[in-house]
């Protein structure tokens, strides 16, 4: 089989819940406290994955990781019950599900040597994520175990934070292609923390063995972070030759892109100006978080987006624009994934792009219409049908999110495994 690109969604686990855990991202904060639904929202995941394969897209997944995380409330002398309400949420969190947090990943005809590499992310500015390196890092050890054509390396140490995929982006002619690899980092958001340190990008580029003249690093804009584009995602995503971005997403702009054209004179940068559309409304609707891919037999790229960026006039509008006119994106496929958006998570952070060929990966995390049927009814039968933030320390809920986890790696053949 020929190098694609596969999207590895993150499975939305049995302890998805609002605890509004993360400063920055502002569905996060507005939805704290709300009554969640796992189950739902579990299902909304495994029915945008069918929507890729449908259109004839390469489709993986990963598994949730367990929860709440024993060892990590050891270290920290407690347990769900005697720990402290937001120690609690923290090891309950479900965040692993956004898999575009999980790892950097570097193509193999990007790297010196010829593999695939991939970065797990330490993820260490946010405590509910902070500790889930381990079990990511171990998942991304199976599932591309195959070392003559992939390099899973650790994270970065600290204190340089690192947020995976969501802070990078690939521009090349094709997938299989040679390209250039842009990693975008922060300085200062205002209120909220810059979450991608220049440190860990450079590091991790050194790590996948990038070429430094194909290596760009760039600055997100502090206004988009301070504005609630916590990750440079939120307002910017790249797939082959095209760049689709808020006019507010980079500090520096002009010599941003003139740095891109410079590596890649064919690029096509889509620029979304904010007199169309603000940078509130992008946020809201979550309009660049989608993802943007490359469909089969000559159809052109499509924008894979929530369904909250069809119900924002000003989103809408433009973007019916866009695809009526003559440019690189034709097709927007509205996809309804409203339980990860309200935790502050569209289309895009629920996945991890990985360029390579599907034969060497693990088969185990790979996507077919049986397997996702298979899943929907372990879901359906184990998923809890609503979480309350009250309900964390319930050990009638803790033994239910674990039998589910179990259950669904019996169905994968990963019991055992992770």
């Amino acid at each position: 089989m020929a190098i694609t690109e596969i999207n590895f969604d993150g499975i939305i686990g049995p302890s998805h819940n609002y605890a509004g855990l993360s400063p920055g991202n502002i569905a996060s904060a507005n939805n704290a406290g709300a009554i969640s639904a796992p189950r739902a929202a579990a299902l909304q995941g495994l029915e945008k994955m069918r929507t890729n394969l449908r259109a004839g897209l390469a489709q993986g997944f990963f598994m949730p990781l367990d929860r709440p995380n024993a060892a990590w409330l050891a270290g920290l002398s407690a347990d769900m019950a005697s720990a402290e309400p937001h120690i609690r949420a923290a090891a309950f969190s479900a965040s692993a599900m956004w898999a575009a947090n999980a790892a950097t990943v570097s193509p193999a005809p990007d790297t010196a040597d010829g593999r695939c590499h991939l970065s797990a992310a330490n993820l260490l500015t946010m405590a509910h994520r902070s500790h889930e390196w381990t079990g990511t890092h171990a998942q991304l050890q199976l599932a591309f175990a195959n070392e003559a054509h992939f390099a899973v390396h650790p994270p970065v140490p600290a204190p340089y934070g690192d947020e995976g995929a969501a802070n990078h982006m690939r521009l090349c002619a094709a997938h299989g292609e040679a390209g250039i690899e842009v990693f975008v980092y922060g300085k200062s958001g205002g209120p909220f923390p810059a979450r991608q340190h220049i440190e860990a990008s450079k590091a991790v580029a050194r790590a996948h063995l990038l070429d430094p003249a194909k290596t760009l690093f760039i600055q997100q804009a502090e206004a988009a972070i301070a504005g609630g584009a916590f990750h440079n995602d939120v307002v910017a995503v790249a797939n082959e030759d095209v760049l689709f971005c808020h006019e507010l997403a980079f500090e520096y702009p002009s010599e941003a892109y003139a740095d891109i054209r410079r590596l890649m004179p064919s690029v096509q940068i889509v620029e979304v100006p904010a007199s169309r559309v603000t940078l509130a409304d992008a946020v809201q609707s979550y309009l660049f978080n989608a993802q943007l891919v490359t469909m089969p037999n000559g159809q052109g790229m499509a924008l894979i987006l929530p369904t909250e960026s069809q119900e924002n006039e000003a989103v809408w509008s433009w973007l019916s624009e866009m695809v009526a006119g003559n440019g690189p994106i034709r097709h927007l496929v509205p996809v309804d994934v409203r339980q990860s958006m309200a935790n502050g998570g569209g289309p895009a952070c629920l996945r991890l792009r990985v360029v390579c060929d599907p034969a060497y990966v693990d088969p185990r995390f790979i996507a077919d219409e049986a397997k996702l049927d298979a899943m929907a009814a372990v879901i359906g039968e184990y998923w809890p049908e609503h979480i309350a933030p009250d309900q964390l320390s319930d050990p009638a809920l803790i033994q239910q999110v674990q039998s589910a986890r179990a259950a669904l790696l019996k169905c994968c053949g990963l019991d055992g495994a992770l």
